[in-house]
């Protein structure tokens, strides 16, 4: 029996019409990435935000484009069916739709994306319709879009204040007249991020927006409860995953520190003894 076919942006449409649910993952690394496949994860998003959880960074404004394409480019290794969305990092995408399309170019290029994400309504839609006319697939982001929290002041919910919610619709529009194949949704009201899902034709991906948007996605590292400094309220713990790294951690001090590992079965050259 062949191998099945890869997940494409194409393919993310036709869920959406046939009303199947997308789970999206982040993921910065060959081994994840490996798993992550194993269980068929649609796409799979090298997120800036390993900034954070990989770097040690307080916010995803200090990733650079080659931190992205050097992430992508181990996610790639792995061969995953799961479409590879790349993000493009602070400042790779602001200064012009020219330096917009050389970024991404750069991302599919080098680091072997399939797609890459960009952050922004309308101050994002000619670099977006720039960088879907050379070919590449676009993932929007609207609503708490993290590169932009100085100005926005935090992490703070969107969409929330008279105005905002058409202001999202609308550029949700935007996005999808420019070509967008996905747009993510991030912390906004359920029923502000329901109204635009109904108004789009491409997928909607929620973070923090509610039960109705075509998919979700979260950080591996909140999903798996490895990354401890900072838990937003949307985000379900599915594996208590520090607490389990810690307890193997100390049964492997403890075993070295009393002799029995390596045992021999872990040894060259050495025989059980009885």
């Amino acid at each position: 029996m062949g191998m099945l076919p890869r997940v494409t942006a194409a393919d993310l449409a036709r869920w959406k019409k046939r009303g199947r649910r997308i789970p999206v993952l982040t993921c910065y690394d060959f081994t994840m990435a490996r798993i992550l496949d194993q269980v068929g994860v649609p796409v799979l998003l090298v997120g800036d935000s390993l900034g954070q959880v990989m770097l040690g960074h307080g916010s995803t404004l200090p990733v650079t484009l080659e931190q992205m394409i050097h992430h992508t480019r181990a996610v790639a290794r792995a061969q995953p069916r799961g479409l590879i969305v790349a993000d493009m990092p602070f400042m790779s995408f602001q200064v012009s739709a020219a330096q917009a399309l050389e970024a991404a170019g750069r991302l599919v290029k080098e680091g072997a994306a399939d797609a890459v994400k960009l952050e922004g309504g309308a101050r994002s839609a000619a670099a977006a319709r720039r960088i879907v006319s050379a070919g590449i697939p676009v993932m929007g982001h609207l609503g708490l879009t993290p590169q932009s929290i100085l100005a926005l002041g935090g992490y703070t919910l969107q969409g929330r204040r008279k105005g905002e919610a058409e202001v999202l619709l609308a550029d949700a529009r935007r996005l999808e007249a420019a070509g967008c194949f996905a747009i993510v949704l991030e912390m906004i009201p359920a029923p502000v991020a329901q109204e635009i899902t109904a108004a789009l034709t491409v997928p909607t991906i929620g973070i923090g927006a509610g039960p109705n948007c075509d998919g979700q996605v979260l950080v591996l590292h909140d999903m798996l409860g490895l990354y401890q400094e900072f838990e937003p309220r949307f985000v379900r713990r599915f594996l208590e995953g520090a607490e389990l790294v810690s307890r193997a951690v100390q049964e492997y001090m403890q075993a070295v520190e009393d002799g029995s590992f390596p045992g021999p079965e872990h040894s060259y050259g050495m025989e059980e003894r009885g």
